[in-house]
């Protein structure tokens, strides 16, 4: 099977459409996919959901999407470095699902393993429970999470193989393996695509079997907030 595609236009194709829930990786700007980011944009597609940490900066990530209004809906856990992001919600054009960031974490990796559903403590006895079916264990309350099985994955990798096994640099992995599992389709885009077993099998951090397209790429790598010392 073909998995090595020319560009993130192309690796879309046919893939896209209105409507859909996309579970996107990256943690700030570290790791977001901004080639495919910037191909959905691009395509126009509309009324979207996105399973994300975050939704970027107002000018990078998936805050791109938010200014062409291409997003319905965001499943997230941090939204403060979006000015556009917090225009939208509070005007109510945009729907928020608050997540703690451990359980959209898990939710996207319970959707990869197939499990429709798992109990934490997380958020009980805070707006993050209410209409949420709860449970007790050995004498303490947990409630109900559902995972996420989303419609399409996109994720950003430092190096792939033709087959589609990933290994992710440093911090840069944060929330793109557990994004990569839980789409019907996963599009990892890359820096590098290196010759097939050249790869440490020990060093893989997601086999090949979630990945379905790849594409490589040039990266802007942009910092959020730079700090630097006094002279």
């Amino acid at each position: 099977m073909k998995k090595v595609y020319g560009s993130a236009a192309e690796a879309l194709d046919g893939v896209l459409s209105d409507g859909m829930l996309i579970a996107a990786g990256g943690f700030g700007l570290c790791g977001i996919p901004e080639l495919l980011l910037a191909a959905i944009r691009d395509a126009g597609t509309k009324n979207l959901t996105f399973a994300s940490n975050n939704a970027g900066v107002d000018d990078f990530g998936i805050g791109i999407l938010l200014q062409t209004k291409q997003v319905k809906k965001m499943i997230s856990s941090y939204v403060g470095e979006n000015a556009e992001f917090m225009r939208q919600y509070l005007s109510g054009e945009l729907e928020l699902e608050f997540n703690p960031q451990g359980t959209l974490a898990e939710r996207m990796r319970a959707g990869g393993c197939g499990i429709p559903g798992f109990y934490t403590k997380t958020g009980v006895g805070t707006v993050i429970a209410d209409g949420k079916e709860s449970k007790m264990f050995n004498g303490q309350e947990y409630i109900l999470e559902e995972g996420i099985f989303a419609d399409l994955s996109i994720v950003k990798a430092w190096r792939a193989d033709d087959t589609g096994n990933l290994v992710f640099r440093k911090t840069a992995r944060n929330f793109n393996p557990p994004a990569a599992m839980c789409g019907k389709i996963c599009i990892a885009e890359v820096e590098e695509i290196v010759p097939r077993g050249s790869l440490d099998p020990d060093m893989i951090h997601l086999p090949g079997i979630y990945v379905h397209r790849i594409i490589q790429g040039d990266h802007e790598k942009r910092i959020e907030q730079r700090t630097v010392r006094t002279a």
